[in-house]
């Protein structure tokens, strides 16, 4: 929760991760969030220290986003900097003009970094957190293969494959990944973190231009998770792997040479759904509560 006296700003951001090196901040590397958090301290220069940005999903070296969420506390003092009225004239803003300011604020200073776009900043409810509030996360996936229109305004946002690929048969094994399992094969592990995860959707398409898409939606997913069911898939697609011999990789919980992990750049995160302002510390409560499978899982 907030310190007492703090106001909770959500920002809604959007970026090109092409040229950033993922989004968390890495000392002598650029980041989507040490960019926001340098634009931060300029803006509060007298007034410190700077906020940190607590966020929806941490996106890995050269991941895009559309639907990013994160969230900063701002001190009393912070507040007052941003919404006093200078010299004496007009009148006090109200207190729904604070997000306001510190779009418009933030918004000029990432004018000098285009990949970054500030969508919007509103005062977060009570109970808010980007990370722990959400229900789920959205992603998509972009592939040209040979039976797709490679287009080269999109190619820093599409992996260009260079095999026609079975969508039906990718469809079918992207289905009987759905549901409450351990995704460890799936997963980069990191020291103390659990690989198990709620994969709430999983679907392919054919857009109008041949690009095939992946979407998937999940409660949360962990490192490398979507570019490696998306290689999964791949695979499958390729008719170099049988698509019911996903759930047995599953099932192992193991790392496995028999698919790759995608390239970053064909991601992009979409959306985070969050539920009613009224069930928002609640959801937070239950996400920090350490996740665990059925008996017969």
């Amino acid at each position: 929760m907030p310190p007492a006296g703090s106001t909770r700003i959500r920002l809604d951001v959007a970026y090109d991760g092409t040229d950033f090196f993922g989004w968390a901040t890495q000392p002598g590397f650029r980041t989507v969030q040490g960019q926001i958090e340098e634009g931060l301290s300029s803006i509060l220069k007298r007034h410190q220290p700077t906020p940190s940005l607590v966020v929806a999903g941490r996106t890995d070296s050269g991941v895009h986003a559309l639907g990013q969420v994160a969230h900063f506390d701002l001190n009393p003092d912070q507040v007052h900097s941003l919404v006093r009225v200078k010299r004496g004239k007009g009148k006090p803003k109200r207190p729904t003009d604070l997000a306001t300011m510190v779009q418009r604020r933030l918004g000029g200073i990432l004018v000098t970094q285009p990949e970054i776009v500030i969508r919007r900043a509103t005062l977060a409810p009570p109970g808010f957190d980007a990370r722990f509030s959400a229900l789920w996360r959205r992603y998509e996936y972009r592939i040209s293969d040979t039976l797709a229109l490679r287009d080269p305004l999109q190619r820093m946002r599409t992996t260009w494959h260079g095999f026609a690929l079975d969508v039906d048969a990718m469809q079918a094994a992207a289905s009987t990944l759905i549901g409450l399992h351990d995704f460890a094969t799936y997963c980069k592990p990191r020291p103390g973190a659990t690989t198990i995860r709620t994969l709430q959707s999983f679907d392919w398409r054919r857009d109008p231009d041949g690009v095939l898409v992946a979407t998937l939606q999940a409660d949360a997913f962990c490192h490398s998770m979507v570019r490696a069911l998306v290689g999964a898939c791949v695979s499958v697609g390729e008719g170099r792997l049988a698509g019911d011999r996903l759930v047995d990789l599953r099932i192992e919980r193991a790392r496995t040479s028999e698919f790759k992990v995608m390239q970053a750049h064909g991601l992009t995160l979409m959306e985070v759904g969050y539920p009613e302002d009224a069930g928002l510390a609640i959801r937070a409560a239950q996400t920090r509560a350490r996740r665990e499978l059925p008996e017969d899982e």
